[in-house]
């Protein structure tokens, strides 16, 4: 079972329901606990496939990890990926009919086709960053236009994980810090401006956690320029994968769902302490 656990990085899919959560109320819409699930089982889906595809890669550079490791077989984790899958897009379109289903099947094929090719390529932060703003837009429903702005902020913020990513086994080269704290403050310029039309209260909300989001990811980014090693890489992976939440609550708290927001917070420290004995990168 931990293996298994491992395989599809448990603890960090806390930070995936604060997405179509974060769609819902950027549309005007209520959340829809079914989307946020079938999210949750495309994220789970998309780390097995992650490690079926880089299993040779991971036998030099990660042989911890399941299936380098012999405790998941190869064919068992692609198993788990593409049943995770239909089971994702089934929950999809039960809960948000033919729509929900259309946009949860773009969302599936972007994440094989970040697994299977794009991810060691140039594209590779720009398809997974593409991932992630989908899930934004699964939640919307019918009003994804106006949730454009927030899958924006969170697809920016998941480039900048993504950067971080590729440095995990080498170290940081020069830059990769400068490009995460990129996306990073992007990212939260993108959710600022997503609730300037909101009443004061919202505003304030909002200011209040991207002040939190801020100070969660920037200094260690930055700490990246003068110790670049892979374990400090790793931390900041493992922490800006968390710092997703209060990105995602303060597009609540910008929405005025002030309750959600608490409610999303309240899974941090549970992140926080299930990552530090899961593997989330």
């Amino acid at each position: 079972m931990r293996a298994m656990l491992e395989l599809v990085r448990a603890p960090a899919a806390l930070s995936v329901p604060g997405d179509t959560m974060a769609g819902a109320v950027a549309a005007g819409r209520s959340p829809n606990p079914g989307l946020a699930v079938a999210s949750v089982l495309m994220y789970w889906s998309g780390m097995a496939l992650n490690d079926w595809a880089d299993r040779e890669a991971d036998a030099v550079e990660r042989p911890e990890r399941p299936i380098p490791s012999g405790r998941v077989r190869p064919g068992a984790a692609l198993g788990v990926a593409a049943a995770l899958t239909g089971a994702g897009l089934a929950t999809a379109a039960l809960a948000g009919g033919r729509r929900g289903l259309t946009v949860a099947g773009l969302l599936a094929g972007a994440v094989w086709a970040y697994d299977l090719g794009l991810k060691r390529t140039a594209a590779g932060p720009a398809s997974m960053a593409a991932c992630r703003a989908l899930d934004v837009i699964l939640g919307a429903g019918s009003g994804g236009r106006a949730a454009v702005p927030m899958a924006l902020a969170v697809g920016a913020h998941t480039y900048g994980i993504s950067v971080l990513g590729r440095a995990e086994v080498a170290g940081a080269a020069p830059g990769t810090a400068e490009r995460a704290l990129a996306a990073t403050t992007a990212a939260a310029g993108l959710a600022a401006a997503a609730s300037l039309r909101r009443g004061a209260a919202a505003r304030t909300g909002a200011g209040v956690l991207l002040a939190g989001y801020l100070a969660s990811t920037l200094p260690v980014q930055a700490g990246l320029r003068a110790h670049p090693d892979p374990e400090n890489v790793r931390n900041a992976v493992r922490l800006s994968i968390l710092a997703l939440i209060p990105l995602q609550a303060a597009a609540l708290a910008g929405g005025g769902r002030f309750a959600a927001a608490g409610a999303l917070l309240c899974s941090l420290p549970l992140g926080r302490w299930l990552s530090s004995r899961l593997a989330t990168s």
